[in-house]
């Protein structure tokens, strides 16, 4: 049993645990209502996808890991769901590829940004920005536009597990790589992305954490290289084939 009364063995485990966790998430504070219709909402793209990581999904957080490690200021923008769901993972990515951790929210209250870098700060993390909020995104008018100088709006790679579509639009504009999470490949974000990562932020995080542990002695030229070699577009198709035909994509990697 878990902190869930579900066995493991229960054929929706992962799922109702992650249900749990946004509950959870919005009890404390962390993550708003809102979060529970979207998780409710990708849940159902990863139904269609099999629950797995496709080998392109893999691809892709190979990839990501890459652009982090050769990043000159990497940025991981992080919002209530995924604070919820994987505070202990982002730290860990965080560590391992040297990135900023930023608190970035479009429900904005001083008291969830408090909450959530505390929240994150339990689970290791030694420094989270977020707090400050002394710059702005060009072009946004909501609360999301709130970034921190010395992190986000700085940063040259960012990366923005389940983001809004005009604040990656946005981020675009001003010239950053973006790397986004996210269950729907015909969505604007993963669409506006130079690494989209089709595949459940439950999974992909820790699997861009390991790529970029293994990745850690690669040299400039080899990292690049990846990075060269990654094809969004196709990336992004493999992930719509995978889910309009509800068939597994060979050589695929089960999460």
């Amino acid at each position: 049993m878990s902190d869930i009364e579900v066995p493991e063995s229960h054929p929706r485990y992962q799922s109702l645990l992650t249900r749990h966790r946004i509950e959870e998430g919005v009890e404390k504070g962390i993550t708003s209502a809102q979060g529970l219709i979207a998780e409710g909402r990708g849940e159902a793209f990863d139904y269609l996808l099999g629950e797995r990581t496709l080998s392109s999904a893999d691809g892709a957080e190979r990839a990501a890991a890459a652009h982090l490690l050769l990043a000159r200021r990497p940025v991981i923008s992080v919002n209530g769901n995924v604070a919820a769901l994987v505070p202990g993972e982002v730290v860990a990515l965080a560590e391992a590829t040297g990135a900023d951790l930023e608190v970035n929210l479009f429900n904005r209250t001083d008291e969830r940004v408090r909450a959530i870098a505390e929240h994150l700060r339990e689970h290791g993390a030694t420094g989270v920005k977020g707090l400050t909020a002394d710059a702005r995104i060009p072009g946004i008018d909501h609360e999301r536009a709130k970034v921190d100088g010395d992190g986000i709006y700085d940063a040259d790679v960012v990366l923005v597990p389940l983001e809004d579509g005009d604040r990656a639009e946005a981020l675009g504009e001003m010239g950053k790589t973006e790397i986004v999470i996210d269950l729907n490949p015909l969505s604007r974000s993963p669409r506006t992305a130079a690494v989209p990562v089709i595949d459940n932020v439950i999974r992909a995080v820790p699997n861009v954490a390991a790529h970029a542990r293994d990745l850690r002695d690669a040299d400039g030229a080899d990292l690049r290289a990846i990075v060269e070699e990654f094809d969004s577009e196709a990336a992004l198709a493999d992930a719509e084939r995978a889910i309009r035909d509800g068939a597994a994509t060979p050589g695929e990697r089960e999460g």
